[in-house]
């Protein structure tokens, strides 16, 4: 599992067209879910992204985490985070889980995220999502096991 987190002010999440998901201050996170992945990995991947101290103290120091401010976590699924560009032109997603094992494990991931009691909004697997967002920072990281 590769997870990319950016700190954000608030995020937008459309579908064809319209607002299906909005957040406010906290994290947008895009999870790439590998072909080895299985529920095993989740709880590390939910501990790391709720307690990532990412968030400025009043020393104006990453010390707070995204459950320490309250914050919310806006979550969509992204299979291009494992793109091979090594070679060629055009990316090969052979890392890339397939829809039918990465859909379950996605919804299994969400399910946990949502049992931290944060407001958590998500985009949907499998749909074309236009995504907007105020980075805050910029502060982007990426977690990976």
């Amino acid at each position: 599992m590769k997870i990319l987190v950016q700190r954000v002010d608030e995020v937008f999440i459309k579908i064809d067209g319209k607002i299906h998901a909005v957040s406010g201050k906290g994290l947008l996170i895009f999870i790439g879910i590998n072909t080895t992945d299985d529920e095993s990995i989740i709880p590390y991947f939910i501990d790391k992204i709720v307690n990532l101290r990412i968030f400025e103290d009043s020393g104006g120091k990453m010390n707070l985490s995204v459950k320490d401010i309250n914050g919310e976590i806006a979550a969509v699924p992204q299979f291009t985070l494992y793109a091979d560009t090594k070679k060629g032109r055009r990316p090969g997603f052979t890392e890339s889980s397939p829809p039918e094992k990465a859909m379950p494990l996605y919804n299994f991931f969400i399910k946990n995220l949502k049992e931290t009691g944060l407001k958590i909004v998500e985009g949907v697997f499998g749909s074309h999502m236009e995504i907007g967002l105020i980075n805050n920072g910029p502060a982007t990281f990426i977690i990976e096991k």
